[in-house]
């Protein structure tokens, strides 16, 4: 994680924080970003029997779609999108009884390294398509769950909300006299989250004990690098169509406690801004922060 102060501009000419989305590198590595827009309303849900949800036609089909519309390339199965339907015809029913019985068993995912502008890579996981077909199932499933819980000043990856609207409360916050940034980069911090402490955190909101095993097992499904076999003990996988919701239920944590601070705010994914109006106030953020999130 990376920590520093900055004065801002009195007007922000430009995104405040790096107007990236995974979806930069749609044509290389394919990440999934779909949130299922239509579905974000308030609507009651069993906690208890998430899975038969997760499991249903209706989600099955529109993760479906979503996969497919995403394309991308395969696993380390070198699965096509392609070749997806064919296999589900073939293979759905024993696809949801191992599901349902747990004794499904994701695969690990293929990593890819994506160069970035400052000479350095990011590390991404590239899910095998029957594996991000039922990781969209349980994100189209648990994002409206979510959503009632998240703050409003977190806007990446998020149903209607993007960069231009973190600009403009960021914005807001300038107008008001918080000239001073404490800007947060906290992309090696998903390299290093704690699988007990992000499961103990779904266990809050998640009653049903299999979707969270199943969630578990894709923490653990490891690494398949330049053909050997890479185990993962923490950190969330980049690359899959549940790591957006699972980092903003990892960082919302961040989110609420600055919030109970009553600090102004900005987070877009993995970059958060915190303004101050005076420097003095900045370094005090800056190092009670770090010890926070360290």
């Amino acid at each position: 994680m990376k920590v520093r102060t900055q004065k801002t501009l009195a007007k922000v000419n430009g995104c405040p924080q790096r107007a990236r989305t995974e979806s930069e590198w749609y044509g290389v590595a394919q990440t999934f970003m779909w949130m299922c827009e239509d579905n974000i309303v308030e609507v009651p849900f069993d906690k208890e029997h998430l899975l038969e949800r997760i499991l249903s036609p209706d989600t099955l089909n529109q993760a479906y779609k979503a996969v497919v519309l995403n394309k991308g390339c395969g696993g380390i199965d070198k699965m096509s999108c392609e070749e997806l339907l064919p296999w589900l015809l073939a293979n759905k029913d024993s696809l949801i009884r191992s599901l349902q019985d747990g004794s499904y068993r994701p695969n690990p995912v293929r990593r890819v390294e994506i160069p970035k502008d400052n000479g350095k890579k990011r590390l991404l996981g590239i899910p095998t398509v029957v594996d991000r077909l039922v990781q969209q199932a349980i994100n189209q499933t648990l994002t409206p769950i979510y959503e009632r819980q998240f703050s409003s000043r977190s806007y990446g990856f998020r149903p209607r909300r993007g960069c231009h609207d973190a600009l403009r409360g960021a914005q807001k916050i300038i107008d008001n006299g918080y000239i001073y940034v404490v800007d947060l980069d906290l992309e090696r911090f998903f390299d290093t989250v704690s699988h007990s402490k992000l499961i103990e955190i779904l266990s809050r909101t998640i009653k049903d004990g299999r979707v969270v095993s199943l969630i578990h097992k894709y923490l653990r499904s490891g690494v398949i690098n330049k053909g050997l076999f890479e185990a993962s003990e923490e950190g969330t996988p980049q690359g899959g169509p549940l790591n957006p919701l699972l980092s903003n239920i990892m960082l919302n944590e961040l989110d609420k406690e600055l919030e109970r601070r009553g600090l102004p705010f900005v987070r877009y994914a993995d970059d958060s801004m915190i303004f101050c109006k005076s420097k003095r106030a900045a370094m005090r953020v800056k190092e009670s922060i770090t010890k926070f999130i360290e």
